[in-house]
């Protein structure tokens, strides 16, 4: 009976999202019943295109830069997540921090160069703690601009000042995530957006995004990366925003356009 009383209950919430805009998705990760899942961001400048691993085999052929990916189930347990270029199978670089991928959470696996260009990566755990009856949209950023590695990022209503204005993301600094890795993404309203980029404690901007809509259930991984497209072109502190999208957008990722 009291599984049945579950069920009804999952049943009315599940009712509820859709009328909201959610999924069944989201309401599995929500309760942790989901399988764990991963999405890939190719974010190396020159680089070639790349095969993401997954414990040995290839789990994404052929992705190049600047992309990403939609998210796909993966296994619970560990996991080393790794890339090579295509048509080869040394590996550029390997990471071995997931020992347990849980259910309902997700994760996303960033091809970069480090500090001294040669090839990195990095893997960030969301937890997805979203509740279940929220409508808000999710939002995190990564830093991949070794050009630009800490920065301040304020998510704002359209021509908003922000002198008076707390980042949404500070201290956001080269090959690191804000909020962290293992936390869960930050939560906002749906609306019209715009992003401007300053570094830390400063209120001049080095991007302004054009205006966007944020929806209500969206689910963002905001990449700042190198403006060009080989690490040769790189200029200090001049970036591109890139938006891997979560859920099930058939347009996984979009590049902000910059109007400075």
């Amino acid at each position: 009976m009291k599984l049945i009383r579950t069920a009804a209950a999952l049943a009315a919430v599940a009712s509820v999202l859709s009328a909201c805009g959610g999924s069944s998705d989201d309401l599995g990760k929500e309760i942790g019943v989901t399988q764990p899942q991963v999405h890939f961001v190719h974010a190396l400048p020159g680089g070639p295109n790349v095969d993401f691993y997954d414990n040995g085999k290839i789990l994404q052929p052929n992705l190049a830069y600047p992309t990403a990916t939609n998210f796909a189930n993966i296994d619970t347990g560990q996991h080393n997540f790794s890339y090579a270029a295509v048509n080869t199978t040394t590996q550029l670089a390997t990471d071995t921090s997931i020992n347990n991928a849980a259910k309902g959470h997700e994760y996303t696996v960033i091809a970069l160069p480090d500090a001294g260009f040669l090839p990195s990566i990095a893997v960030i755990d969301d937890p997805f703690d979203k509740g279940l009856l929220s409508g808000s949209a999710r939002v995190r950023a990564f830093n991949a601009s070794t050009n630009a590695p800490n920065l301040d990022l304020y998510l704002v209503a359209p021509n908003a000042s922000i002198a008076n204005v707390s980042p949404t993301m500070a201290g956001v600094s080269y090959k690191n995530a804000v909020p962290a890795t293992t936390q869960d993404s930050i939560y906002v309203s749906g609306g019209t957006y715009q992003l401007i980029a300053t570094l830390p404690g400063s209120k001049t901007p080095v991007y302004t995004s054009a205006s966007f809509d944020l929806v209500n259930n969206a689910d963002w991984l905001i990449t700042t990366l190198p403006s060009g497209n080989a690490l040769s072109q790189l200029i200090p502190e001049k970036i591109r925003l890139l938006v891997a999208q979560g859920g099930n957008t058939q347009q996984p990722v979009r590049e902000l356009p910059d109007t400075q």
